[in-house]
């Protein structure tokens, strides 16, 4: 792939370009459309993806048929390093979100890569533990929030992420429904309600496809309010 380069990854950033161009050439490059499946729930490869452009989204499906959505990963970001690192089965499917272009490295040579470089080896520590903070924060939503709950801190949440002074955030554009649906377990008509009752309380508003929370501090006592 003539456009082949590593130098976005985040992860990465502690490598020089001589470095970077070396572990470039020991990566499989691969073309991805959107929606194709990058990775199947427990396949037994162990190769590291790196985003190279595009974006891809970690989820799996309930026996009962729901998708369940954990993660999108926007260009920068890696995915699979479990595998890479433990040796076992994949635990959830990746699916391109847009075209994207990935790199996947093999296992042994990313172990190799954490064992020389140190810099290498805490990012990819900081990038686990962020891992397990949010995973833990999920599953206390889902064991203790209500339906409506788990969509109000969602959107809280994004609210957050987006806030310029911490009072009021412009998500832009709002997830579709069904993607925050999967999110927090819940359905795309929870979501709607929500979202409905947001804006006629005035604590939202809707600017085109772009959500604004006008209070974010309205909108978090709200969700604790609700019914556990």
């Amino acid at each position: 792939m003539a456009d082949a380069s590593l130098d976005g990854i985040e992860l990465l950033q502690s490598l020089s370009t001589e470095e970077c161009a070396k572990l470039a050439k020991r990566c499989r490059w691969r073309r991805c459309e959107r929606n194709e499946q990058i990775i199947d729930r427990d396949s037994d490869d162990h190769e590291v993806y790196f985003v190279v452009s595009g974006k891809v989204r970690v989820m799996d499906v309930s026996e009962s048929g729901r998708e369940i959505s954990f993660v999108d990963i926007p260009a920068g970001g890696l995915f699979g390093e479990l595998a890479a690192i433990d040796g076992r089965t994949r635990s959830a499917n990746v699916i391109a979100l847009t075209d994207t272009v990935v790199a996947a490295l093999p296992a042994r040579a990313f172990v190799e890569l954490l064992q020389e470089h140190p810099s290498v080896s805490l990012a990819v520590l900081r990038h686990l533990a962020t891992i397990i903070r949010e995973s833990s924060r999920r599953i206390m939503d889902l064991s203790v929030h209500s339906a409506q709950a788990r969509v109000m801190t969602e959107l809280l949440h994004l609210g957050l992420a987006a806030s310029q002074d911490g009072d009021s955030g412009r998500i832009s554009p709002l997830p579709p429904h069904a993607d925050i649906a999967s999110r927090v377990s819940t359905t795309r008509e929870t979501v709607a309600r929500v979202v409905s009752d947001l804006v006629k309380s005035g604590i939202a508003r809707k600017s085109g496809h772009d959500l604004i929370i006008e209070d974010l501090a309205a909108l978090s006592e709200r969700a604790q309010e609700l019914p556990h």
